[in-house]
């Protein structure tokens, strides 16, 4: 009961606090879903494919006002190490199919962006078209933690072959190619793009070969994350004909890895940006074949399936990306804030209009006991009824009403003089 009169008495307080509330939550909320203007993208080594890729990203991003950090690693493995660390910084990755194994953790995919071959370079020499043309030879395998290293050392075993069956060398993708054109090493195997830097310059290069894999089929069909892939005749450096024949190989899919809690608008700016960056033709792929819907290993993000379903939100479609992040938030928050206010703001009247009513009512009701107590001849002596109505009167006098409702009270007054009339004229 003293709540009820507490609001009716400051209903306009009450009004004005509930309205301060919702602003400070959608304040709070709005500071607290504002997309990070700093990502941190785990690459691969300096001078590779994924290093370069990630400059292309980093100033594709630059222009919408959000800075990616890169940070140089030594390929896929340690791209998931860093990107399954909280404690990393790490929030976007390069990853090569056939790296990330059984438990993918807090990790998502925003789809596949391009075809990564096996390349193996040599000097000539090599006998034969499968790994066994390793057996003592001195080879470029990639770094510990490339996923160049980790799929052929996944090879090897596969094919029996131990340790001992050839010198392994785990260098980067340039130094192996600057070893490789001075005749330090036999043999270099990288997985990378056809745009890769260090595929051009070995391609083109009349004494540097390409390994054929001759059993391509085979592999594609032990391993589901690997396709096959054929380098035209010519394809290196036409004038020179490099290489000299078609070569077959088998190559993997590079996928971008994002950890869950990414946010929502930086994911379709992300997808957006690989559309610009993967949406060409290559040596391998139509236009328009990436980024795809693909989830190898890692599941799709619910914003990737959403853009590959209907593309970019409306929003960030017609809008510069900070603006429609923040009238997207803004959007949000509206839904319940009108929903609460809008029938506040309709019941808050009629409550009002209620409360001034239910003043005058009160006081009509005491003017009724007094007239039913004139009418029904009860005892109380007339200068004791008068009494009573002058304190009514007093009471009528002291309501303070707004002029819309002023009209009542005079109607009041009125009726409190007809009572007091007939009160003096004794009549029944």
């Amino acid at each position: 009961m003293a709540a009820r009169e507490f609001l009716r008495a400051n209903w306009h307080v009450v009004t004005i606090a509930v309205t301060a509330g919702a602003i400070a939550f959608a304040a709070v909320f709005l500071v607290s879903t504002v997309p990070p203007r700093t990502i941190t993208m785990a690459t691969g080594p300096e001078g590779g494919g994924y290093q370069e890729l990630g400059k292309r990203y980093r100033a594709l991003l630059a222009e919408k006002g959000v800075e990616l950090k890169l940070v140089a690693t030594a390929g896929s493995v340690e791209n998931l190490a860093l990107l399954r660390d909280p404690r990393s910084g790490v929030d976007i990755a390069l990853v090569q199919g056939g790296t990330v194994g059984k438990q993918p953790g807090e990790l998502e995919s925003l789809g596949t962006l391009f075809y990564e071959p096996l390349w193996i370079f040599h000097r000539g020499g090599l006998q034969g078209e499968t790994l066994a043309a390793f057996r003592g030879r001195k080879v470029s395998i990639g770094p510990v933690g490339g996923g160049s290293h980790a799929l052929i050392v996944q090879l090897l075993e596969r094919n029996n072959v131990d340790q001992g069956f050839a010198e392994f060398l785990a260098l980067p993708p340039q130094e192996a190619a600057d070893k490789l054109l001075a005749g330090e090493i036999d043999a270099a195997a990288m997985l990378a793009s056809w745009d890769a830097p260090v595929v051009q310059q070995l391609i083109a290069d009349e004494h540097i070969a390409l390994l054929n894999m001759a059993r391509a089929d085979a592999y594609v069909a032990l391993y589901p994350f690997l396709s096959k892939a054929v380098v035209p005749r010519g394809v290196g450096d036409l004038a020179k004909d490099l290489p000299p024949a078609d070569v077959t190989l088998f190559a993997s899919k590079a996928s971008l890895a994002v950890r869950k809690d990414l946010h929502p608008a930086i994911q379709y700016l992300l997808l957006s940006t690989a559309e610009q960056v993967h949406s060409g033709v290559t040596m391998f792929n139509r236009s328009g074949a990436f980024p795809a819907a693909e989830s190898i290993e890692l599941p799709l993000s619910n914003e990737a399936v959403q853009f590959y379903k209907s593309g970019q939100p409306f929003l960030q479609n017609n809008l510069p990306f900070w603006m429609a992040s923040l009238v997207g938030r803004l959007l949000v928050l509206l839904i319940p804030i009108v929903a609460v206010l809008y029938p506040m703001m309709r019941f808050l009247p009629a409550l009002y209009g209620w409360m001034m009513r239910r003043k005058i009512a009160r006081l009509y009701g005491e003017l009724r006991f007094l007239e039913d107590e004139i009418t029904g001849g009860g005892a109380a002596k007339t200068a004791e009824l008068m009494a009573r109505l002058d304190h009514l009167e007093s009471q009528a006098n002291q309501l303070r009403m707004p002029i819309a409702y002023e009209s009542l009270l005079y109607l009041l007054r009125n009726h409190i003089g007809v009572v007091r009339n007939r009160l003096a004229a004794g009549r029944p």
